[in-house]
């Protein structure tokens, strides 16, 4: 017979959530792997893997890239690993640009379809580096947003031949959340969350946040 504290031990054994592993799937540059290591760094309670796939080229490749990791966890939306899997809470995330890529929407609805979360900006990833500074909403393209972002954070050329000290910007991920959700509040009052400007990696990074939070 087991004793009382053996009994204890064995039922609560799994009593502890599991906790949530992000793995981002992004293109192989400088600024969102910088950056979503720099998120890490700060929510080190947080569990974040980045795969970066290099010479991606458009968003459907990545989304693809995502989808066969999602299939090889089994994490595709009706095939969730058993209850007491410590992998039950993983989530998968690609992170592109609408840029002047084909199949963005395509590649948004594919990766819906298998339980792929998207962290996507339209024009480009830098609007959302961009909103942890100041507010944004100028329907500008991709090479103006650059340039904008150029003279706004230390270190960050539109070349790629530096990477940007994105620790600096951490400290206003909150502010740059909340500007983000009323910049797609107004994208949809016009009639479309796809309109620009727009991105959706605050979902992201408010997911990393709360995830840090259960497990400290």
């Amino acid at each position: 017979m087991l004793g009382p504290r053996r009994r204890d031990l064995r039922r609560h054994r799994y009593s502890r959530e599991p906790k949530a592993r992000f793995i981002l799937y992004c293109e192989g540059r400088n600024t969102e792997p910088a950056y979503f290591k720099a998120v890490r760094q700060a929510y080190p309670s947080s569990l974040i893997e980045i795969e970066t796939v290099p010479n991606a080229g458009v968003p459907y490749t990545l989304a693809r890239s995502a989808i066969e990791k999602a299939k090889e966890l089994k994490l595709n939306r009706h095939r969730r690993r058993a209850l007491n899997s410590f992998e039950q809470g993983d989530e998968i995330w690609a992170v592109f640009d609408r840029d002047v890529h084909p199949r963005f929407e395509e590649a948004i609805n594919l990766c819906k379809a298998h339980n792929v979360n998207v962290a996507r900006s339209i024009p480009c990833f830098e609007l959302w580096l961009i909103l942890h500074l100041e507010d944004f909403d100028k329907p500008d393209g991709r090479h103006a947003v650059q340039a904008h972002l150029e003279k706004l954070l230390p270190g960050y050329e539109r070349s790629g031949s530096k990477i940007p000290n994105c620790d600096l910007l951490i400290e206003g991920i909150e502010l740059a959340e909340d500007r983000a959700l009323a910049q797609l509040a107004r994208r949809s009052q016009e009639g479309s969350e796809l309109n620009p400007p727009s991105t959706t990696v605050g979902r992201l990074t408010r997911s990393i946040r709360v995830a840090a939070q259960k497990s400290v």
